[in-house]
């Protein structure tokens, strides 16, 4: 069957600049049947849910307890389930992630808070070694139902030593689950879907997404993993953008269809695994593509995405896929050279210009 890709946005369904930042899981009640959430509270809002529900699920991780989380996203969930169910830890990835792969193999279903998925590297042996085999190793005895999530990327004017992109790192390897959201919409749904797996999940979020508003259902939802959604429509040129790098797109095709370029862009939402379908559809659509991730070039997202459209749209490009990608060097600390490294708006429109020979 071909891939359908769904519009995000329908009229009740917005992006609305930050707002109210921190407010535990409980939204903004629109009436019929919306309300309005951040990004952290839309994650916050799912751990509630799925923790209410089924009483395996428990959150641990550094500061998640006492001081509601480092981005505030597990704020409140100590009131509520107390102590046993929402655990701070002391500063070792390896230690805590250990942990969980055993409480995963037990019977319990962990959620670990990654203070940065740079932090991630320190566990990586745990990660890699333990929670992507566990099953596999013992032929199926052992499920790993363990969701290990926190903020990805760059933030702002943290320098080289955490602004780390992970998710070509993480994709790369059978037995995880790789998920990045854009929007809280998203983030919600995939976060429920992330908590009812038996299987590791890597839940890519980003700090600077955390204050997103947007206006999503009351009622129950999820987002299934794999399936692409339509951020934009248009003609002209597909832009294939992941997380943060969504909002950067949409702001670069507002600007080219003032210049009369129309893009469409499309959120992966899961990385793995990915629907190269319905990116391929919409290719198949514009004859053009523009990948755009926070990843480096080299092995990045995007070279398997060009690999796999040379092989489903190599006769539709009118022209090669164009990449735009964090430029190859640490990050800069100053604030003129990280808008210059990471792939912002304006390097976006000059690569789908390039790509529509404008």
């Amino acid at each position: 069957m071909p891939a359908v890709l769904t519009p995000l946005l329908p009229p009740r369904r917005q992006l609305l600049a930050p707002g109210d930042p921190i407010n535990g899981h409980k939204g903004v009640d629109l009436g019929d049947g919306m309300q309005l959430v951040s990004m952290r509270m839309a994650i916050c809002q799912a751990l509630f849910e799925e923790m209410t529900a089924n009483d395996k699920i428990f959150v641990m991780g550094e500061e998640v307890a006492e001081y509601n989380g480092a981005y505030k996203v597990t704020k409140g969930l100590l009131d509520i389930f107390g102590a046993k169910r929402v655990v701070d830890t002391p500063i070792t990835e390896s230690g805590f992630t250990g942990i969980a792969v055993g409480a995963a193999m037990t019977g319990l279903r962990p959620v670990i808070e990654y203070m940065s998925w740079n932090f991630s590297m320190v566990a990586f042996d745990q990660i890699i070694s333990n929670a992507s085999k566990m099953s596999y190793m013992t032929g199926g005895m052992f499920s790993i139902p363990l969701v290990m999530r926190g903020p990805n990327g760059a933030g702002p004017r943290v320098s080289s030593q955490h602004s780390h992109a992970v998710e070509a790192l993480y994709s790369h390897f059978p037995g995880l689950i790789v998920v990045s959201p854009s929007t809280p919409y998203d983030a919600k749904g995939l976060m429920k879907t992330a908590l009812r797996q038996n299987n590791p999940v890597c839940f890519l979020e980003n700090e600077l997404l955390y204050n997103l508003q947007q206006e999503i259902p009351i009622g129950e939802y999820t987002v299934p993993f794999g399936v692409a959604d339509l951020k934009r429509q248009g003609k002209d040129c597909t832009i294939v953008a992941i997380n943060r790098c969504v909002i950067w797109a949409l702001e670069a095709a507002e600007a080219l269809a003032k210049e009369g370029i129309e893009c469409e862009v499309v959120d992966p939402r899961s990385i793995k695994p990915l629907d190269i379908g319905a990116i391929s559809d919409s290719v198949r659509k514009t004859n053009r593509c523009v990948v755009v991730e926070e990843c480096y070039q080299t092995g990045g997202v995007g070279a398997e995405i060009c690999a796999q459209l040379m092989q489903t749209c190599f006769d539709d490009l009118d022209a090669p896929v164009e990449r735009v990608t964090t430029t190859e060097n640490p990050m800069p600390y100053a604030e003129n050279l990280e808008n210059e490294t990471l792939p912002k708006p304006h390097r976006i429109i000059a690569a789908v210009k390039k790509a529509c020979y404008r």
